[in-house]
């Protein structure tokens, strides 16, 4: 501070920490209190769980990694067999999170690129956007224009009006 201050606008800040005065000899019973509840009721809990999880983890399944058997799509079903029809659906439905999900993995390398690169993106990440717009174009000749009640047959249906016009275009 500097010595030309005014002394009665701003006291210097005491040297020491006071010492806290006790009035009483007796304990402060929030105290006893906070212990008794964390021997009693947090300390066994907290074990007994500690104990759970490290068994538990020792077990723990890998369901992140859940594998479906490829079932047979919807050109490959008989016909009125209902049962098949509604697993080619659900195949479709998983092929169709997991095209979205490719997606995503491949738009968030891109902005990484971006990020990293700064303004010299477009020389440095022209790899990372081929395959962008390379992914993005499949994803959205497959799924794109189904609307949002898609469904596998819609997209059969959008796949072999694809052929139907590609066929008419080389003849």
């Amino acid at each position: 501070m500097p010595t030309d201050y005014d002394k009665g606008a701003y006291p210097e800040p005491p040297r020491q920490t006071p010492v806290v005065d006790k009035q009483t000899a007796l304990p402060n019973p929030a105290v006893i209190l906070s212990k008794l509840f964390y021997y009693s009721v947090d300390l066994p809990v907290t074990t007994f769980r500690d104990a759970v999880d490290s068994i538990r983890s020792k077990n723990r399944p890998v369901y992140f990694h859940q594998k479906f058997r490829r079932v047979p799509d919807l050109t490959e079903c008989q016909r009125g067999d209902y049962l098949c029809y509604y697993e080619a659906e659900m195949q479709w439905r998983r092929d169709y999170k997991v095209d979205q999900e490719i997606v995503k993995v491949v738009q968030e390398r891109m902005r990484a690129c971006h990020q990293r690169e700064g303004s010299s993106y477009q020389q440095n990440c022209s790899n990372e956007i081929q395959q962008f717009t390379e992914v993005t174009h499949n994803f959205q000749s497959r799924y794109g224009d189904l609307g949002a009640y898609a469904s596998g047959r819609k997209c059969l249906m959008k796949q072999k009006e694809r052929m139907i016009a590609a066929q008419a275009q080389t003849a």
